[in-house]
């Protein structure tokens, strides 16, 4: 499939699949998606309303252009909080492409070597980027996680229901349900009908909430 590197509203690129017409991140502003979705309503909430646990774990579906864990990796450093990150991707984006992102230059310069051990750390090994984060790089289809009572958090950034409805369905949120701990928190950019509905199927308790911008509402289930 045909991609590209576009720059979406907030002046962050993103890679857009142009055979899907679809991006890894909003066309309304990447970087504006990824901190309301799940660092202010994921990660930020887990931490002010739920609980501070020694050690949080999240699990992210759709790794992607690294996006999630720069932010998430840059918070657990402001907030001296002790992260175990497990970002999953079947296909894993290129480091050329990579390279032609301008997230260090709009984010945080001064962390341009961690974000780059972040994308050159082998996968299916665990590293130490910092002493408050470590990351483990998953390269398989999300169907094949199979833990149980392990993360606090979990980000769902896969691509859109619209066109890979299969990552959306029960079966899918069944295994993020088995992954989840009680009290445990998902967060996900997508409100639609049929997404809320496989959640609840399967346990969740689910709430809408303000979208990010370009998107009236998202969803954040709880276990």
């Amino acid at each position: 499939m045909n991609r590209k590197i576009i720059t979406t509203a907030d002046g962050s690129k993103t890679i857009q699949i142009e055979d899907w017409n679809e991006q890894y991140h909003s066309i309304h502003g990447a970087i504006n998606e990824a901190n309301h979705v799940f660092i202010k309503h994921g990660l930020l909430y887990f931490f002010e309303n739920v609980s501070k646990p020694k050690s949080m774990n999240i699990l992210e579906i759709g790794f992607g252009t690294g996006l999630n864990v720069f932010l998430t990796f840059l918070k657990a450093e402001e907030l001296h909080q002790t992260i175990d990150y497990v970002g999953v991707e079947a296909y894993p984006v290129s480091i050329d492409e990579i390279s032609q992102l301008n997230y260090i230059d709009l984010i945080s310069k001064e962390h341009q070597l961690e974000f780059e051990k972040l994308h050159k750390v082998s996968w299916e090994n665990q590293h130490e980027i910092t002493t408050h984060f470590k990351l483990e790089k998953q390269k398989k289809f999300f169907k094949k996680i199979d833990v149980e009572n392990t993360f606090d958090i979990i980000y769902f950034d896969a691509f859109g229901p619209r066109v890979q409805p299969e990552l959306w369905t029960e079966d899918i949120f069944a295994i993020m349900f088995k992954a989840i701990r009680e009290k445990g928190v998902l967060v996900t950019y997508s409100a639609k009908g049929s997404v809320r509905r496989a959640m609840q199927a399967v346990g969740f308790k689910v709430e809408r909430l303000p979208g990010p911008p370009g998107k009236r509402e998202m969803l954040r289930a709880h276990k």
